[in-house]
């Protein structure tokens, strides 16, 4: 009797025991859940938070004169690498982390290894003008070059922040909208700036009359921004996925950012701006085809294809550019193009200010720097030594992107840009004939924008403006997300 008492008790003991067990476990099992359901919530918060701030981060660096200031360039940097470590806690507490594809980022990485292996100090050296030693490096400037170094690499976050955060259909076209907003603002912004300012002060307080366009001090940089946008409403609108009362903003948008082109008045935005017309024509049987509407059709395909069809399209579109351009231009571009083939003389050569003198000042400077160049950001204090004229004027940039990168970077500068250039065409081959109407209407657009960017730099230096660097870091992200990156499914912003 004594035993089954026992046997009794400590079976419900047993049954206590592993009911309290159960409870734990549910308990347990409760909070995990409720962790993962807060962790859930936070990642989701992060996610948008981010994408929201790197639009509003296009948005305002377009402000203040493309964001041109050093102190303007500091505090973009600084947002930029605040949204970096945000993204990093993001990225650590979401489910799904993906591995960044870092084909386009590695040159850059190792353009900034380049610009800090520059700027190390070699020793101090003595100069007879100046009674303290000098910082001796690489660079001429290597306060400058270090500079150069922190916005590159706060472009590249930017730009891999981009591939992480616009990763849906609803995403990029969000991106893209702000894109032509920011551009049809400033566009209206520099037409009416154009026709009513009459002092100093416009807005900002560093406009003149006659002086820049829209909110940039230099036209030339203006143009830059307005081809981009060019390029991408072309794109969407040739790439077939547009509705009719889409095409009509799209259209309203083309002309603004068109007209406001060619009033701002630069030489080498209207030759960048023909060229994406021939781009788009050339480009267009090679993007159509992945529609599914023009296999379909193979007669009307076919006679798209044909070389005569492609020629007539050219000569239509250029005659039309052309027209156009000598209808809003008139004569203020007759002016500009009689300057261009008068800027040769006496007086403006003992200055040195024409493109010509500046190249060739440039060439030497590689010359005689040319392994590792004078140092990235370093090329003002460097070509006064090479750039033969009075002094009254000292070249800031070289007036060509490339040449400076040559003059500034050297050979392997040059080397390290040329494999960034063939990294993007390859992803962009690969990803301009899809199947999906919205994405080829998007990445034609890109396209054409970024061969703008590409052509417009052989004669300025407008991606040295942060607004404009970073919506062709847009861009780039908008023409190379591959089909794994760029998801399907809807993202709420």
């Amino acid at each position: 009797m004594h035993s089954a008492l026992q046997h009794r008790a400590r079976g419900a003991e047993e049954r206590h025991h592993n009911g309290r067990l159960t409870d734990q476990r549910s308990a347990v099992s409760r909070l995990e859940a409720g962790d993962v359901s807060a962790r859930a919530r936070i990642t989701r918060l992060l996610n948008r938070s981010l994408f929201v701030s790197l639009l509003a981060l296009i948005f305002i660096a377009a402000i203040p004169y493309g964001t041109v200031e050093p102190w303007w360039k500091a505090a973009f940097v600084c947002l930029v690498f605040v949204l970096w470590m945000v993204g990093t806690i993001e990225q650590l507490l979401s489910p799904t982390r993906g591995a960044l594809d870092t084909q386009l980022f590695i040159p850059l990485f190792a353009l900034i290894a380049l610009a800090l292996l520059q700027s190390v100090p070699l020793g101090a050296r003595s100069h007879p003008a100046i009674p303290h030693q000098i910082w001796n490096a690489i660079s001429a400037d290597p306060y400058q070059t270090q500079f150069f170094a922190a916005q590159l690499l706060a472009l590249t976050f930017a730009g891999a922040l981009l591939f992480r955060y616009a990763s849906s259909d609803r995403r990029v076209a969000a991106l893209v909208s702000l894109i032509i907003a920011v551009a049809v603002a400033s566009a209206i912004f520099g037409i009416v700036r154009q026709t009513n300012q009459l002092g100093i002060g416009f807005g900002l307080p560093l406009l003149r009359p006659g002086r820049g366009y829209g909110q940039f001090i230099n036209p030339n940089h203006f143009a830059l921004l307005m081809e981009m946008a060019l390029g991408l409403i072309l794109g969407i609108i040739l790439g077939g996925n547009t509705k009719r009362e889409g095409l009509l903003v799209y259209g309203a948008a083309l002309v603004l950012v068109w007209t406001a082109l060619i009033l701002a008045n630069s030489r080498g935005g209207l030759l960048a701006m023909m060229t994406q017309v021939l781009a788009a024509g050339l480009l267009y049987t090679f993007v159509i085809p992945a529609s599914k509407t023009w296999q379909e059709r193979p007669k009307i395909l076919a006679l798209w294809r044909s070389l005569p069809a492609r020629i007539l399209l050219l000569v239509v579109l250029l005659a039309g550019v052309v027209l156009g351009t000598l209808w809003i231009g008139g004569d203020r571009l007759a002016t500009r193009f009689e300057d261009f083939s008068g800027s040769v003389n006496p007086a403006e050569s003992r200055t040195g200010g024409s493109r010509n003198e500046i190249w060739r000042a440039t060439w030497q400077m590689f010359k005689a720097n040319p392994i590792s160049g004078v140092g990235l950001g370093g090329y003002w204090a460097a070509i006064t030594a090479y750039h033969d004229a009075s002094g009254s004027l000292t070249p800031q940039e070289a007036h060509n992107d490339y040449l400076e990168l040559l003059a500034s970077g050297g050979i392997v500068g040059a080397a390290l840009g040329c494999w960034f250039l063939i990294v993007l065409g390859r992803r962009i081959k690969r990803n301009l004939r899809t199947p999906n109407l919205f994405r080829r209407g998007v990445r034609y657009g890109a396209v054409l924008g970024i061969i703008g960017v590409l052509v417009h730099s052989l004669f300025d230096f407008g991606l040295h403006m942060l607004v404009n660097a970073l919506v062709f870091a847009g861009l780039i992200v908008i023409a190379t997300q591959s089909q794994t990156e760029y998801k399907s499914r809807r993202s709420n912003v």
